[in-house]
């Protein structure tokens, strides 16, 4: 069941453990549509979270159709929080 909240605005955080560097991505591609998975459609990065290596936040003020974070490199791990308005935890 996919649920849809208005206003779409959401928050982002990403926690950094050891040492990685991560890219945060969205798409506007219909990601489960036609066989697509997460690897394919076009992917913007983030303006602020691309090439980080830092405990960091962001937020969309606009609806995107996906969101990713891709390791870049580093033997550490990035952990991704998103939380949209309106909804609880």
């Amino acid at each position: 069941m996919l649920l849809f909240v208005t206003p779409f605005n959401v928050g982002i955080g990403v926690k950094v453990s050891g040492t990685v560097n991560y890219t945060e991505q969205h798409t506007f591609d219909d990601v489960w549509a036609n066989g697509y998975s997460a690897g394919s459609g076009t992917w913007y990065d983030h303006a602020t979270l691309a090439s980080s290596a830092v405990n960091a936040d962001g937020n969309y003020a606009f609806p995107v159709t996906a969101i990713r974070l891709t390791v870049n490199s580093g033997s550490g791990t990035a952990t991704m929080t998103v939380v949209q308005a309106g909804v609880g935890q």
